[in-house]
């Protein structure tokens, strides 16, 4: 007896795009916990979603350039298939008012309205503040004129396929240091991806950077890089 065919679900007639942002204790929730999170306020939302086809569908919500467990950021992604049309400021608004604190709506647009590409393609590169606490100012600017004279600064890190080395190097479009001390720090999304953690290990091997406790590490913004302007484009831009 063959097996009953799945029911073939309508595509999505909205998609819509949302940036977010993790603050406050939040910064220390996992990925996997805040979609799970994001997938429970939609139900409690009430929004209308589109579901995937197959023997077990799943609501239409695709994730896009998440960051790391343990940084803040200003500008996660995150897209919505819809099955009805809806106005994006009230989606918006019922979703920020289920969501756990910490984890805010920041703008919601449609993306037939919005720059073309998928949200991947539109995520290159992030721009990251990294807080380094009571670490010398002049011990920072040292160690980061040091690394930025080397052309390639090799790390290791162990990721879901071992530990894997690469040039940490090459993915620093800019970085400077602000007068308080802290790395102002643009990022260019590579393969394998190189996280504000590896360039502080890059510090630490080339100039010697030692930064007491945990560095705090905070992304202001995502989107396509401009390597002249040394800038991050919004992906929400409007066409």
């Amino acid at each position: 007896m063959s097996r009953q065919q799945p029911e073939q679900q309508a595509p999505p007639v909205q998609k819509l795009r949302i940036r977010y942002a993790k603050r406050g204790r939040m910064r220390f929730t996992s990925h996997r916990d805040v979609s799970r999170a994001i997938e429970r306020a939609v139900v409690r939302a009430g929004i209308p979603m589109a579901y995937s086809s197959g023997f077990h569908p799943h609501p239409r919500i695709s994730y896009a350039g998440a960051s790391p467990t343990g940084a803040a950021s200003e500008a996660e992604y995150v897209e919505l298939g819809l099955a009805e049309v809806r106005e994006p400021a009230d989606v918006a608004a019922a979703l920020d008012a289920v969501l756990p604190d910490g984890l805010d709506v920041v703008a919601t647009v449609d993306a037939a309205g919005s720059t073309a590409g998928s949200l991947s393609d539109l995520l290159t590169a992030s721009h990251w503040l990294v807080d380094l606490g009571d670490t010398s100012v002049e011990d920072v600017e040292k160690a980061v004129a040091t690394f930025l004279a080397t052309d390639s600064v090799t790390v290791e890190r162990m990721t879901k396929k071992g530990l894997r080395s690469f040039d940490c190097r090459a993915a620093v479009v800019r970085l400077e240091v602000t007068p308080e001390g802290a790395l102002d720090l643009l990022l260019e999304h590579t393969v394998p991806a190189v996280r504000p953690d590896d360039v502080l290990t890059g510090l630490r091997e080339t100039g010697g950077l030692d930064v007491p406790g945990t560095a705090l590490l905070t992304r202001l913004a995502q989107g396509v890089l401009d390597r002249v302007a040394g800038t991050v484009g919004d992906p929400l831009a409007q066409r």
